[in-house]
């Protein structure tokens, strides 16, 4: 397809500049196809989203970050060629109506800040193509600009976006971007701006349209999640639901890093709580440190959250 926002691509914080329509790579490296490495059910950590039937998820290959630490680098890496996981809006569409009939009510987009007009495409197939379209949700990094994101108010449903850091060196350290926290910080307005703090809900409890912020807790790193959920409380708002997750799990590339290579504590976790609860931050979910081994997906499986042998 051919996408008039990628002929001159700053879609991004990176603002690369390139055609994308005629193969041109930036940093996300990838074109103006459709690079989707998974299209599965998932039964995620926040139940307001993933319901009794679980949530649709689309996962974009490739990233406009680099987190050394990241749970899908099988598919973020932009080493990787993204070529191996196009594929075309038809066959996109139809594989994820096959899910929505089996019970899923909405759709998340995971980390799609690099294929927004790809992501757009697939919003309004699926809404043209269903007598009831889905909830759309946005999985982000939150290193997104915030005139893209103005572009998708009334498009986007829920938000779901990840604030990773408030500490300029750790972003730059662990993700190859120095500017996120501002980056971020202006994006999480924006989108607090679309929804308001309240998460509104059906009957049953399935989220209908807001935000919900997720933080991971890094080991060695609870001054980091002290600022960002100080940011949440004095810039956003109480009553912003939080998920505030403990899975982070060390990655191969983590090996010689002295602190972010062994797992988080049960008293770092404890500390980060402590935080949460002392900003009156009352909505959302925490995690238990010994679920951290079912978070941990595998692309190599035609359902990479199935950790049944042989599939």
């Amino acid at each position: 397809m051919h996408f008039p926002e990628l002929e001159h691509c700053t879609l991004c914080p990176r603002e690369c500049g390139v055609n994308r329509n005629r193969r041109r790579l930036g940093y996300c490296r990838t074109g103006a196809g459709f690079p989707i490495a998974s299209i599965c059910l998932h039964r995620g950590e926040e139940p307001a989203l993933s319901g009794t039937h679980g949530i649709c998820n689309v996962f974009f290959a490739h990233c406009n970050m680099q987190c050394a630490y990241c749970q899908n680098g099988q598919i973020s890496d932009n080493a990787a060629p993204a070529a191996r996981f196009e594929t075309d809006l038809d066959s996109a569409v139809r594989r994820i109506g096959a899910l929505l009939d089996r019970g899923a009510r909405s759709v998340g987009f995971v980390s799609p800040s690099h294929c927004i007009p790809q992501m757009r495409a697939l919003v309004q197939a699926l809404r043209a193509a269903r007598s009831a379209p889905p909830i759309v949700v946005m999985n982000t990094n939150a290193y997104d600009k915030v005139e893209t994101l103005r572009a998708l108010e009334g498009l986007v449903d829920v938000y779901l976006p990840d604030l990773k850091y408030m500490d300029a060196a750790l972003s730059a350290r662990l993700s190859d971007a120095p500017d996120y926290p501002r980056v971020a910080a202006a994006a999480l307005k924006e989108m607090f701006r679309q929804t308001g703090a309240e998460l509104v809900t059906d009957a049953g409890g399935a989220a209908r349209r807001g935000l919900i912020v997720r933080h991971l807790v890094l080991p060695g790193q609870t001054a980091n999640s002290r600022r960002c959920l100080a940011f949440i409380a004095h810039e956003l708002s109480t009553a912003v639901h939080v998920s505030l997750m403990a899975q982070y799990t060390p990655t191969p590339r983590m090996a010689a890093d002295p602190v972010m290579r062994r797992a988080l504590t049960e008293a770092e976790y404890d500390a980060v709580l402590a935080e949460l609860e002392a900003l009156g931050l009352y909505n959302g979910w925490t995690q238990d440190l010994a679920s951290v081994e079912h978070y941990m997906p595998d692309f190599n499986r035609p359902d990479p959250f199935d950790p049944s042998p042989g599939r």
